[in-house]
């Protein structure tokens, strides 16, 4: 394939679009020798924002025909991805059929597959900083700003009806363009789920901020979109006005983060809990390269613990 070179060891590719700057390229080495992957290795692939679908195409049959690149994990391109390549693929996975998507790519017997493991590694992060029966308790609303594969998958986390009573009292959906909104509505009109849902076309901050005014106290709020790190800015204005007692989610963890700083501007003041995207980077690699890899990583207990501190040393936070 033209600009690919054949790898020379098993490698694991980052499908993204900055991705020089992620702490996986100083994370990995460190954890292949922690889970005794060899001589294995990283590289990344960076795509322009919804690039040409031949790009994309060109990469995954060179993953497929490329007998030591093993898999790959893809961000920011997940849906784009899918949509291009999902007729290259031997197996797709269950979740990655639901929401039309890819964020990982692996090998098994010979066969290219597409999984979507955003559902498992959202859930496990929201898991991690919010308690069980949070919303049961509080009735408190879900607002993910961006339609994208990370929303597809945190709102199939919390609204499916086999959570009971512990999902969103509401959840509303915002997004710049409305094809990615009817294409959510789409996804979530397949899920079994009683939580009614909003979609909102939001092309500025100003009404983004417009949502946060309709929220109820405690409510979940998420930067979805990419905004302060695969390109600058929020999607929200300064002007903004976050819920008392609100969860601010910002799945980013390196970039501007003026999501996060908008936020921290509030924090005391509307006593907010903030969560950036550090643990979600954690979940969301560990199990593409458990499945990559073919190895078995805890999501908890004091071998993740272990992996976590490796990774903080590496990346050096």
């Amino acid at each position: 394939m033209t600009g690919y070179s054949p790898a020379k060891s098993p490698t694991l590719y980052f499908i993204g679009v900055s991705t020089g700057k992620s702490s996986i390229m100083k994370v990995f080495p460190a954890w292949a020798k922690e889970l005794s992957l060899g001589d294995a290795i990283i590289k990344g692939i960076d795509f322009k924002l919804h690039d040409d679908p031949t790009e994309y195409r060109d990469a995954v049959e060179f993953i497929k025909n490329d007998p030591f690149s093993l898999g790959a994990l893809v961000t920011t391109h997940k849906i784009d991805l899918f949509h291009a390549c999902n007729d290259i693929f031997d197996v797709i996975d269950p979740h990655a059929l639901l929401m039309d998507e890819t964020s990982c790519i692996s090998k098994r017997d010979g066969k290219l597959v597409c999984h979507a493991k955003d559902p498992i590694s959202s859930g496990l992060a929201i898991d991690g900083f919010i308690e069980k029966g949070y919303f049961a308790r509080t009735g408190a609303d879900l607002f993910s700003m961006g339609a994208g594969g990370s929303t597809i998958a945190i709102t199939w986390h919390l609204m499916r009806r086999s959570r009971g009573l512990d999902v969103p009292g509401r959840i509303v959906v915002s997004n710049r363009s409305q094809h990615r909104l009817d294409e959510i509505r789409r996804i979530h009109s397949q899920i079994a789920s009683d939580v009614p849902v909003e979609y909102v076309l939001a092309p500025k901050a100003e009404d983004n901020d417009a949502v946060l005014q309709r929220l109820k106290p405690g409510s979940l709020i998420i930067n979805a979109t990419g905004l302060g790190k695969d390109a600058p800015g929020s999607p929200l204005s300064d002007a903004c006005s976050f819920p008392n007692r609100s969860i601010v989610w910002d799945l980013n963890y390196r970039g501007e983060l003026v999501f996060l700083d908008q936020a921290r501007r509030q924090q005391n003041l509307a006593n907010l809990q903030i969560e950036d995207g550090w643990t979600y980077f954690l979940h969301g690699w560990t199990q593409v390269i458990a499945e990559v890899f073919d190895v078995m990583i805890p999501t908890s207990g004091p071998a993740f613990e272990r992996i976590s501190k490796i990774a903080l040393n590496a990346a050096g936070r």
